[in-house]
């Protein structure tokens, strides 16, 4: 998997690339949790992601974001965080000029970024939310959400509870156009130890079936 350097808002910034067989093929970006709490681009939940997009054929990125690993710049706040990502998106569309298909998937407060980054991305066909900290972070900017998506979570995460991640799921499924599926993994805490594999079936399940609801014409 190639590693490449490409320019964001502050410098350089640090990636893992792995393009897809077909000129058109769809594109994906897999994104990080928290830079000040470990998070990087080698989080094996995000790694996981990456190789699930890359098995079923996608151009798909994961980078560290400023300040984390060889990526210039400092950490933002997630404002920062957010033109990186516009930034990596930019990057990997510019590369798959002929592709169909945009997906982004994040983690914890990569889920945040990556739910603010579909906001500004029209062509995003779907999403994959992994454990979205509804109680650390303001979400009210999805009104209306664009594209349909998942949003997985565990029954035991004490730092992004069942509860506060309810109250989103609750408000994206009062919205018209869209379908946001809700999933919960039994027994797994916020960093999924033994139920990563788990995780990452549910993921890829749902990524297929949606997939073939597009193809078949279902839309968004």
């Amino acid at each position: 998997m190639p590693e490449v350097i490409f320019n964001g808002p502050e410098g350089r910034l640090e990636g893992r690339y792995q393009p897809g067989k077909e000129p058109n093929a769809p594109v994906a970006i897999v994104l990080h949790p928290h830079p000040q709490f470990g998070g990087t681009m080698n989080n094996q939940i995000v790694y996981n992601l990456f190789y699930m997009f890359a098995e079923r054929g996608f151009s798909v990125l994961r980078f560290n974001s400023r300040g984390v690993g060889r990526s210039q710049g400092v950490f933002d706040h997630g404002v920062g965080e957010l033109s990186d990502a516009a930034a990596a998106l930019d990057w990997l569309q510019i590369i798959n000029r002929e592709s169909r298909g945009c997906w982004i998937a994040g983690f914890s407060f990569g889920a945040w970024i990556g739910m603010q980054l579909l906001m500004r991305r029209p062509e995003v066909e779907g999403f994959i939310s992994v454990s979205p900290p509804e109680n650390l972070y303001d979400f009210s900017f999805l009104a209306p959400c664009p594209s349909s998506g998942l949003i997985i979570h565990g029954d035991k995460d004490r730092v992004a509870p069942p509860t506060s991640v309810q109250k989103l799921v609750d408000k994206l499924k009062t919205q018209k156009g869209i379908t946001i599926e809700q999933q919960i993994v039994d027994g797994a805490n916020h960093f999924y130890e033994g139920k990563v594999d788990e995780l990452t079936t549910r993921c890829a399940e749902y990524l297929d079936r949606r997939r073939q609801e597009i193809a078949d014409g279902g839309g968004r």
